[in-house]
């Protein structure tokens, strides 16, 4: 039996066998394709379902990313919200870049860019990351993708990410908050079906305390 951890390989081995699916995304049914050696290629996964169950609509337009895109149900979701949007579809795994855009090309989605780490611009901001991360490449992988990605969001915004109970949603809260830099703030947004879903806002800025005035009364005195 091939290990799960094979679809974080930039290259999975054998052969591609495609198969299309039919799934709910974005309030639409749609027909998608999907491949072996890649996350969940049977069905949208319930991590997955849990996330786009529970964020906000994004952003309207700018760079949305979504981290580890797999076959594409965050990236598809994303670009049928946001079509002014430009969505940055992220995977080391070429197989499933190749099915992502055999996807948006099937579905005419022209804002979806789905492409290796490191064609991303390292001078581009994001409005919004959502995702799945791949909690099983190791800590230490994970620990590493969040520092690279989550500080590039834009003053404001925010991350979100659903990862199972039992897997360490609780330890990766508690990491990303110590260590993501200080205008960070990690919650808890949503709980459901044993996963979590962990928002990461990145504020504005600090802000200084407010000093208030009292104002004299302004009715005139008889």
């Amino acid at each position: 039996m091939v290990p799960p951890e094979h679809y974080f390989s930039a290259t999975p081995g054998g052969e591609s066998v495609y198969r299309t699916i039919s799934v709910d995304l974005a309030g639409q049914r749609l027909a998608v394709t999907t491949a072996n050696g890649m996350f969940s290629p049977e069905r949208v996964d319930a991590g997955t379902r849990v996330l786009l169950g529970n964020v906000p609509p994004p952003p309207p337009g700018g760079n949305l990313l979504d981290l580890g895109c797999g076959w594409g149900p965050i990236s598809i979701s994303l670009a049928l919200e946001s079509p002014h949007a430009t969505i940055w579809a992220v995977d080391v795994n070429q197989r499933a870049l190749d099915v992502v855009r055999r996807n948006a090309e099937a579905l005419g989605l022209t804002n979806i860019n789905a492409v290796s780490p490191d064609d991303v611009p390292t001078d581009l901001g994001f409005m919004t990351i959502w995702s799945n991360p791949p909690i099983r490449v190791g800590k230490n992988e994970l620990h590493a993708m969040m520092l690279q990605w989550l500080p590039r969001l834009e003053p404001g915004t925010d991350a979100w990410l659903v990862v199972q109970r039992n897997l360490g949603s609780d330890s990766l809260h508690r990491w990303l908050q110590a260590e993501l830099p200080q205008d960070f703030v990690v919650t808890r947004a949503a709980t459901n079906k044993g996963y979590r879903v962990l928002r990461a806002r990145r504020r504005t800025g600090f802000t200084e305390a407010i000093q208030i005035v009292q104002q004299p009364d302004p009715t005139p005195s008889s």
